[in-house]
């Protein structure tokens, strides 16, 4: 099997562009991951998802961890045959689970994450070395150690208590997750919006080694300014030889910004959930399909689409779908969504390669 690498190809100050080689096929970077949280991208088949241009999709540890189990995707041959998917797969940690389900589990430092399910309460431990059995047990390509991703706050002392524990969370990772040459293992930043604890989160996640190295942590509820202040203050220390992961970011303009301050790879669940609820991004910016205004409106839904089978369908049918709650106009506008952002991505690449990633930045930058 091929050893995990990664190379920059081209920087335009902080900008890159890279490629990530993997033993189940390259990665241009930057790059946006579809998150198939459940082993399934929602509303979309996996050959839909590879006709956009994706090159590799998000699955999570806890959701699959709960259901349906790893044995069960273990004796079916791993998530890729489970799932039918011959891309790459990154696996989330469970951390961020941490927090968001919160009000459902506590936190001990050697055991880990204790978690009463969310579906019917039967009790689960997650500690780092769980985490990464449970990844491993998956065979995801892209491993995440396990953190602690903790609420936005203010508080200096919390943030330093989690970001210490999750050093000491990603020490115990490492080891768990011994010698796989063929898969990936990313250490996460923490330390919230402070510059000290994020480099000294970085100071000691590089001590320990990783192939590339995430940012956690971030679309907790900080305003963009602040997610883009944390980036300003840890783009010069992040290692130039590694994948820079920011992590379930975000908007276009979320990605434009932090592209720029040296971000390689994005997920999120946003185009595929505003997918769902109605919500379009566009070249001219976002559309409300559900809007009263779209019922006469004959035009594809963007006529700078790239994907002409996307614009077989116009405001007015996609209107239509989503007023009689037809499933279809949610398929439709998930795969539009996914698309927009894989011709996002491309642009940015291409514009990165020809030195004009700063004009592009500047002219998408509020308008997306």
């Amino acid at each position: 099997m091929k050893k995990f690498e990664f190379k920059v190809l081209k920087k335009n100050k902080f900008a890159r562009r890279g490629l990530i080689k993997t033993h189940r096929g390259k990665i241009e970077t930057p790059v946006f991951m579809p998150v198939g949280t459940q082993a399934t991208v929602k509303a979309c088949t996996i050959d839909d998802i590879k006709k956009t241009g994706s090159q590799i999709i998000l699955s999570n540890t806890y959701h699959l961890m709960i259901r349906p189990g790893v044995k069960r995707i273990e004796n079916a041959g791993g998530l890729h045959k489970f799932m039918n998917c011959d891309l790459p797969i990154l696996t989330d940690s469970g951390g961020f689970q941490v927090m968001s389900l919160s009000k459902l589990n506590k936190i001990d430092k050697e055991k880990g994450a204790i978690f009463n399910s969310h579906i019917d309460g039967k009790k689960f431990y997650l500690s780092p070395e769980e985490s990464i059995k449970i990844q491993l047990g998956l065979n995801s390509d892209i491993v995440m150690v396990m953190d602690e991703c903790p609420k936005k706050t203010n508080d200096y002392q919390t943030i330093n208590k989690s970001m210490n524990l999750s050093l000491y969370w990603a020490e115990r990772s490492k080891k768990a997750f011994g010698r796989n040459p063929h898969k990936a293992l990313f250490g996460i930043i923490q330390g919230g919006l402070f510059k000290d604890l994020r480099q000294k989160s970085l100071k000691g996640l590089l001590k320990i080694g990783f192939d590339g190295y995430a940012l956690g942590g971030l679309a907790v509820g900080e305003t963009q300014d602040e997610m883009f202040t944390v980036l300003d203050d840890i783009k010069e220390h992040l290692p130039h030889d590694k994948p820079h992961y920011l992590m379930g970011v975000g908007t276009p303009n979320d990605i434009l910004g932090a592209v720029k301050r040296g971000v390689d790879m994005f997920d999120c669940v946003l185009p595929t959930r505003s997918g769902r609820t109605g919500l379009a991004f566009t070249w001219q910016g976002r559309i409300n399909i559900k809007n009263n205004k779209y019922q006469n409106d004959n035009t594809p839904l963007d006529p700078e689409c790239k994907n002409l089978n996307l614009n077989k369908y116009s405001k007015n049918y996609l209107n239509h779908l989503f007023n009689t709650n037809e499933i279809l106009g949610s398929m439709l506008l998930t795969l539009h969504n996914i698309n927009f952002y894989q011709e996002l991505m491309r642009a940015i690449r291409e514009n990165i390669q020809n030195d004009t990633f700063d004009t592009f930045h500047d002219k998408y930058i509020d308008k997306l």
